[in-house]
């Protein structure tokens, strides 16, 4: 099971326990990764598999069977278009560049998701870390503000794996978009009070003071200053300043949608605008599984949510001078199929999907790559999963060729030996 930040691990740093490890030990660990990037990640995963053939990538010379019910339509990018049902996003197209012939390795959605976050499909003897995490290790804090927040309804494949605890999410549970929205793991428990953390740092230290005769490397000494700074994190007004979307005008909160994946990208570029590194959005789980009735779906309910959260989220960002520093990320686990089944649906289809990127020095603008005449294969540029995971961690400004030595002793490249995208995608 994924290890996650939540209200367990801060009831552990209010009571300060001697065992298990919280965010005293996870900045003591960050210390050993200093930032050497201003780069920042969002991850919007389209959990279910979007289609597609009914998006990005649309085949109107197609057999019936197979075309989407749906027309294209020009963007702001000649010679590029995209479907009709995205109008605000194709006026947004010179931001993104469109990823056609990505391809993977499995049609199940938990190895889909798991695979899509790590490079990796899931063995029982080990759980590789997600990017998130990867990230908060390569990177580290910026700003004072946790480098890994998990805003999804997901709760695997987001976890650090055999990197430890120390590199968690900070998970937000709650939808964004609720009228009550409020992340309380910023605040402490009902039963426990400033007074009385203070009272149990101070018992802990009485019984460190035993072997601090004995700790010639002085690591209780830094691990008590690191427990003062994460009781700063969680008194930081600018940490509960970054989550607190009430503090957005309403008409752009209106722009983005009241939706959960509208106030999730708001949300997102709040927490990249205050220092978080990587933040991944899902709206909700397998939401964009359409076996049956998918074009009612998408052209009533999830298009129009994701046209208005991903459009406004570029330009929200590029009018902030931030698109240039922040990668955008859109997937799903795979893609669909191209023969349109008996219920008006499409299924699972790992074997080639569109990927979306923008920002942090990506091109926009571009279609790269292409599938077949049917959507069915990559013909230009096939680019796995794990060659998109290298572009990714490239664009953050780190190697994708780096290695880690699991607990077994096993090398774990970054990438799983994935190329990153280049020329000419930026």
């Amino acid at each position: 099971m994924s290890q996650l930040w939540g209200r367990r691990e801060f009831i552990r740093i209010a009571s300060l326990g001697p065992l298990g490890l919280g965010l005293g030990d996870y900045l003591s660990l960050r210390a050993q990764s200093p930032a050497q990037s201003d780069k920042s990640c969002i991850m919007i995963v389209l959990d279910g598999g979007m289609s597609h053939l009914d998006t990005f990538d649309l085949k109107p010379d197609a057999p019936s069977d197979i075309r989407s019910t749906f027309n294209s339509v020009a963007t702001k990018s000649p010679g590029v278009r995209i479907c009709e049902h995205l109008p605000r996003v194709a006026q947004q197209m010179d931001k993104f560049a469109i990823l056609r012939s990505v391809w993977g390795k499995t049609a199940i959605h938990f190895n889909g998701v798991y695979f899509l976050m790590t490079g990796y499909l899931p063995i029982q003897s080990m759980e590789f870390p997600s990017m998130g995490s990867v990230v908060a290790k390569e990177l580290g804090l910026r700003k004072g503000m946790p480098p890994y927040v998990l805003n999804a309804m997901l709760d695997h494949a987001m976890g650090p794996g055999f990197l430890g605890s120390a590199y968690s999410p900070f998970w937000v549970r709650s939808d964004p978009n609720a009228p009550d929205f409020r992340v309380e793991d910023l605040e402490l428990p009902v039963d426990v009070d400033w007074k009385t953390v203070s009272d149990r740092r101070a018992l802990v230290k009485q019984m460190d003071d035993a072997f601090r005769v004995r700790d010639t490397k002085g690591i209780t000494e830094s691990r008590d200053s690191f427990y003062v700074e994460a009781e700063r994190i969680m008194r930081s007004p600018a940490v509960k300043k970054a989550f607190d979307i009430w503090a957005e005008p309403e008409p752009l909160r209106d722009r983005y949608g009241r939706t959960p994946i509208g106030q999730g990208c708001l949300l997102a570029r709040r927490l990249v605008e205050s220092g978080v590194r990587f933040v991944t959005v899902n709206a909700a789980r397998a939401i964009w599984d359409t076996h049956g009735d998918n074009f009612n779906r998408l052209q009533k309910v999830l298009l129009p949510e994701f046209d208005m959260a991903y459009a406004t989220l570029l330009e929200d960002l590029a009018d902030r001078g931030l698109l240039s520093s922040t990668l955008v990320v859109v997937s799903g686990e795979f893609g669909r199929t191209p023969k349109i089944n008996a219920n008006a649906g499409r299924d699972h289809w790992p074997r080639v999907f569109s990927v979306l990127l923008a920002g942090a020095g990506v091109k926009g603008g571009q279609a790269y790559g292409s599938s077949d005449a049917t959507g069915a294969e990559p013909k230009d540029n096939p680019t796995s999963v794990e060659d998109l995971i290298a572009t990714i961690y490239d664009r953050l400004g780190m190697d994708p060729r780096k290695e880690y030595r699991a607990p077994s002793g096993r090398p774990i490249r970054l990438s799983n030996n994935g190329t990153p995208i280049r020329s000419p995608l930026v």
